[in-house]
C-alpha cells in the first residue's frame, strides 16, 4: 500500500516532505517497538479498545459504500468491511475466547497468504521469486507464532500485529526519506515506468499541465469527454467457443471452452493523444492444457517475440470489441508519452512476466504518477494524503497489485486495478456525504415549493379582497 500511495502522491510531494517522512518513520518504528515490548508480559498498557472502535468505524464505513463497487471491487470491499467488523467485535468483547478466535483467524490469513505466495513463486519463477519466497516463509512463521499460545496466551495478538505493522511501515518511510532528498525518480516505480519518471523529472522544458476546475465527479467520463481508456477483453468474453464456467478462475485467470482451448483474455490502453499500448505475441502461443503449465514460468526460455498493435480500431476490427472499458480523466499525457517511448523499444513477450496486462498496468502507473498533485495543485498537503488513505479503493488496489506482482498480471486483475485507481484519480463524493447533500437539496426544494405555494395563496387572497 505504501508504494501505491507514493505513486499517487508523486515525486514533488515526496521531495518537499522528506524530513517529515523521516520523522514520521522514526516515530512509527519507536511506537511499534514499544507496543511489542508492552505486549510481551501480557499486562497491556496499550489502549486496545481504541483499535477496536477504529476498526469498527472503518468496517462500517466500508460496508456502507461496498454496494457502489463493480466486480472484484465490490467483493473486496465486502471482505474488508466484514473482516474489520468481526475483528472489532472480538477485540471489544475482550475475553480469552475472543483473543483465541482472533489469533486463529489472523494466523489462518497469514498462513494462506504465505502458502499462496510461496506456491506462485515456485510455479511462476518471476525475476525476484527467491525474495518473495523468503517473505512467504517469514509469513508462515508469523502464522505459526499466532497459532501457539506463548508467551501471553493470545492476549497480545492485536498489539503484536499493530507493533509489527508500525515497525515495517516506519522502516519503509525511513528508507524512502533517505532516497528522496535527491530524488530523480519515484522509488515506487520500477522498470520502464521508473525510467519514464526519471526522464520527466530531468527535463526542464516540459509544459505545465492544465489545472482541474473541480476535485470530485459524480461518475465516469462521458463518451465525448477526453479521457484515458483501458480496454479489457475478459477470458469468457474473448473465448471463440462457449466457455465452461468456473468460479473466479474464468474471471481472473483463464477460461476453457468446450474444445479444451484456453483463453486468457487481453488488455490494452488508449489515450486521446493516439498512444495505444497493446502487446501481443507475434506468433500465436500454443495454450493447450499440456503446455500451459510450462508457459506459466516467467523465465527467459519462455520469452517470445511480440508485437504492439497499431490502434484499437484495427485490433477490434480484426478480433472483436473490448468487453469492458474503464475511463480516467486525471492522467499525465507527458509521462505516458515518455513511458511509451521507452517501453515500445522492447517487444519481448512473456505470458506471465511481460504480457498485455502487465504492460497496461505499468503504463497506468506511469501516467497516474502524481495524480493527487495534479488534482489539487499547490494545495496538495497532508489532507490529501489523509483522503487517499481513507479511500476504500486504495486498499482494493493495493491488494490487487500485491497479488499481481507476486503472481502475474491478468486481464481480470488489470480491470479491477484500473477501476480502483480510477476512483482515486477521479475522486467521487463520499457515500454518506453524497446522501447528505441529496437530502439537503431535497429539503431545500421542498421548502421553496412550500414558500411558492404560500405566496400564491396569499396573492389569490389579496386579489379577491
Amino acid at each position: 500500500m505504501v508504494k501505491l500511495i507514493l505513486i499517487l502522491l508523486g515525486t514533488d510531494f515526496l521531495r518537499n516532505r522528506w524530513c517529515s517522512l523521516m520523522v514520521a518513520g522514526a516515530l512509527l518504528s519507536l511506537l511499534g517497538v514499544g507496543v511489542l515490548i508492552d505486549a510481551l508480559d501480557g499486562a497491556l498498557g496499550f489502549p486496545i479498545s481504541w483499535v477496536g472502535w477504529l476498526l469498527l468505524a472503518e468496517g462500517l464505513v466500508t460496508l456502507s459504500v461496498a454496494w457502489s463497487g463493480v466486480g472484484g471491487q465490490r467483493r473486496l470491499r465486502y471482505a474488508k468491511g466484514i473482516t474489520f467488523v468481526v475483528a472489532a467485535v472480538l477485540i471489544l468483547e475482550g475475553s480469552h475466547h475472543g483473543h483465541f478466535i482472533l489469533s486463529v483467524l489472523i494466523g489462518a490469513v497469514l498462513l494462506s497468504d504465505g502458502a499462496l505466495q510461496a506456491a506462485s513463486a515456485l510455479v511462476v519463477r518471476y525475476r525476484r521469486w527467491r525474495t518473495a519466497l523468503g517473505f512467504a516463509i517469514f509469513e508462515v512463521a508469523l502464522a505459526i507464532f499466532m497459532f501457539q499460545p506463548y508467551p501471553t496466551h493470545y492476549i497480545g495478538t492485536v498489539p503484536y500485529c499493530i507493533g509489527a505493522l508500525c515497525i515495517f511501515a516506519g522502516w519503509n518511510l525511513i528508507l524512502i526519506a533517505l532516497r528522496v532528498r535527491k530524488l530523480t525518480r519515484n522509488p515506487a516505480l520500477s522498470g520502464e515506468a521508473g525510467a519514464a519518471t526519471a526522464s520527466f523529472e530531468n527535463s526542464h522544458d516540459a509544459p505545465a499541465l492544465p489545472a482541474f476546475d473541480k476535485h470530485e465527479w459524480d461518475g465516469p467520463p462521458a463518451d465525448d469527454e477526453p479521457a484515458l481508456t483501458v480496454h479489457v477483453w475478459t477470458p469468457v468474453g474473448s473465448s471463440k467457443q462457449e466457455a465452461q464456467r468456473r468460479l473466479l478462475v474464468d474471471r481472473y485467470i483463464a477460461a476453457v471452452d468446450r474444445n479444451g482451448v484456453i483463453s486468457t483474455g487481453h488488455a490494452a490502453l488508449e489515450s486521446p493523444g493516439g498512444i495505444y499500448v497493446s502487446l501481443y505475441p507475434a506468433i500465436e502461443i500454443d495454450r493447450s492444457p499440456d503446455d500451459f503449465a510450462r508457459l506459466l514460468r516467467a523465465t527467459r526460455e519462455n520469452d517470445v517475440p511480440g508485437m504492439f498493435q497499431p490502434s484499437y480500431a484495427i485490433e477490434s476490427k480484426a478480433w472483436c470489441p473490448s468487453t469492458v472499458r474503464v475511463r480516467i480523466r486525471n492522467y499525465d499525457p507527458l509521462r505516458l508519452e515518455r513511458f511509451w517511448r521507452i517501453y515500445r523499444e522492447d517487444t519481448t513477450y512473456n505470458l506471465t512476466h511481460r504480457n498485455c496486462s502487465s504492460s497496461v498496468s505499468r503504463a497506468l502507473e506511469a501516467t497516474l504518477e502524481g495524480a493527487a498533485g495534479r488534482l489539487y495543485g499547490a494545495r496538495a498537503g497532508w489532507g490529501v494524503l489523509l483522503r487517499i488513505i481513507v479511500t476504500p479503493e486504495l486498499w482494493v488496489a493495493a491488494q490487487i497489485r500485491k497479488r499481481a506482482v507476486t503472481m502475474a498480471w491478468t486481464p481480470g486483475l488489470t480491470l479491477d486495478y484500473a477501476r480502483a485507481l480510477s476512483m482515486i484519480a477521479d475522486p467521487r463524493p463520499y457515500a454518506w456525504h453524497k446522501v447528505a447533500r441529496l437530502a439537503i437539496a431535497t429539503m431545500r426544494r421542498a421548502r421553496q415549493g412550500w414558500r411558492d405555494e404560500a405566496r400564491h395563496v396569499h396573492d389569490d387572497m389579496t386579489n379577491k379582497a
